[in-house]
């Protein structure tokens, strides 16, 4: 990936904390972002999705009784 030209862009207060508005060309997809500091920089990352697992582990189990569900075996057929 090619190094893109800086940019100065201003920081502002959001609430108690400092922020950085990202310009449009250096966006990335998603809504959650990770930030770590390596010496006096500052480095801001897409976060990584999260796989199916985890997205099922926050769900709630369902308190519903389903109705029952013929099971009959399948019809035979030729190959």
């Amino acid at each position: 990936m090619p190094m893109s030209v800086p940019r100065h862009v201003k920081i502002f207060r959001s609430g108690r904390n400092r922020a950085v508005r990202i310009p449009r060309e250096f966006e990335f997809p998603g809504e959650d972002a990770i930030i770590r500091k390596e010496g006096n920089k500052l480095i801001i990352e897409p976060a990584p999705r999260k796989s199916l697992l985890e997205v099922l582990k926050t769900l709630k189990p369902l308190q519903e009784d389903f109705p029952v569900i013929e099971d009959s075996p399948p019809e035979p057929f030729d190959i």
